[in-house]
């Protein structure tokens, strides 16, 4: 049961397995959605083909890929050793070619697709159209848009400030100093470093306003610019320079999404069991690793041997105060609102922007299952309450899908609402979370598949 690749929704409902016995499980989880899309920007700019191997195969890369293909890039898929699809092969786009065809870009729910594409679409002469579900169209845009106008780049937005709009380019960007409010998201800074290196100018850009979220995103944005040979300097804070050249060609593995990995770790940490991650990198930029540092505070043990992490729990769940776990947010809170001690996660109000608002969500959704968690101004609350069965809604949103599966471990009836969503990033979940549950035995029937998956095994 996944949403297609054009992210039709599916309204029924998958009864999350509840456990009574430990977990024991191995897997292999897919590429970096993060990771996927940088890397497909770049090999669009690159100086000759690139290779991304074992990417990610989800609704949020397909986007991506979609939307390259439009502006005109050529994206072939081609025999890999990954576990969950081919490879991908990526010849550059014709940057400031003369075509000047229209073109429409469906950005669906992908922050990346929505944000990162506009810059890109500046380099590639024409009309493109940018639009995106229903939700996309209350997603924070302005800052791109105001950003493109700086650069001297059209951009018809009917004075909304969000989709749908269209960029209207000559097929070549000056660059230089602009300055932008990157306050509600990370990727208004990602989106710009990413092409800054094919403006002619390069680019100088500043921020201005609240700190900027997640700067986890911006730092791995400027260490895979930096690993092609772009100069990038970030010494000064809110201030970053990419120098104008070349962006080598490139042939990468992408590292397997951490992120995503942190549903079948709390799994562990619900049920008081093991789960091993496999191909866990030594070193990332990605936020996911955090997981090695969050997880301990919560009753867990997390050890790194090679490339296996692995994370065994508790007698308990332990709470206490997160502070800005970003898109590990609900995942944190799902098993906080199983703790036996009260916790607060803060520095996450952008998650107000996010595929839903992702606080007023949580908070909704623990509440209706009996539980007690609140807003706060940058975050929430969450105390222990005793909870019951019911439907869990997902508002279309990934990690709010893996949130109820989350607390179904450990609650009886938990019947979560359009699991499909997790084709966002992971179509593979329910049987991936079929597979770990079968490991202990699952009270609940769930629609996770009987099949599993290959990627996974006691």
């Amino acid at each position: 049961m996944t949403a297609s690749p054009g992210g039709v929704s599916d309204q029924s409902m998958w009864r999350a397995p509840r456990l009574s016995r430990p977990v024991d499980a191995s897997i292999s989880v897919p590429g970096s959605k993060s990771l996927t899309n940088r890397y497909l920007v770049l090999a669009a700019l690159a100086d000759g083909p690139c290779l991304l191997r074992r990417p990610l195969h989800s609704r949020d890369s397909a986007l991506m890929v979609a939307a390259l293909r439009a502006l005109g890039a050529v994206v072939d898929e081609v025999p890999g050793d990954g576990d969950f699809g081919p490879d991908l092969r990526v010849t550059p786009l014709p940057v400031g070619g003369g075509d000047t065809r229209s073109r429409a870009v469906d950005c669906g729910l992908a922050g990346t697709v929505m944000r990162f594409v506009p810059p890109l679409a500046g380099l590639v002469a024409g009309t493109t159209t940018f639009d995106g579900d229903p939700h996309a169209r209350r997603r924070p845009m302005g800052s791109i848009i105001a950003a493109l106008r700086g650069l001297g780049v059209p951009v018809d937005d009917g004075g909304s400030g969000s989709l749908p709009f269209t960029v209207r380019s000559e097929g070549h960007v000056r660059g230089g100093h602009l300055v932008i409010d990157a306050s509600a998201s990370s990727q208004f800074v990602s989106a710009l470093l990413l092409v800054g290196a094919r403006f002619s100018e390069g680019l100088h850009l500043e921020h201005v306003g609240k700190p900027v979220p997640s700067l986890d995103h911006v730092r791995m944005t400027v260490e895979t610019l930096r690993s092609l040979g772009v100069t990038v300097d970030d010494s000064v804070p809110n201030h970053w320079r990419v120098s104008p050249g070349p962006i080598a060609p490139f042939d990468v593995a992408v590292e397997p999404d951490l992120s995503n990995a942190g549903p079948f770790l709390a799994a562990a940490v619900v049920t008081g069991g093991t789960v091993r991650v496999r191909n866990w990198p030594e070193g990332t930029t990605q936020v996911g690793d955090e997981w090695r540092r969050i997880l301990p505070l919560m009753g867990a043990t997390a050890a790194l041997d090679g490339d296996v992490l692995t994370v065994t729990g508790g007698a308990s769940i332990t709470g206490g105060t997160f502070d800005d776990t970003s898109e590990l947010a609900p995942t944190v809170a799902a098993l906080c609102a199983l703790a036996q001690t009260p916790s607060a996660l803060t520095g996450i109000a952008h998650l107000r922007g996010h595929e839903t608002d992702r606080l007023a969500a949580l908070v909704a959704e623990i509440n209706g299952l009996g539980g007690d968690a609140e807003e706060t101004a940058d975050g929430l609350v969450i105390r222990p309450a005793p909870l019951h069965g019911g439907v869990f809604r997902t508002y279309d949103d990934h990690r709010m899908a893996t949130a109820g599966a989350i607390i179904g471990l450990a609650v009886d009836g938990v019947e979560v609402e359009n699991i499909g969503t997790t084709a966002k990033t992971m179509p593979e979940f329910p049987e991936l979370w079929a597979a770990v549950t079968r490991t202990a035995g699952a009270d609940g029937s769930g629609d996770a598949g009987a099949g599993g998956s290959a990627a996974a095994h006691a």
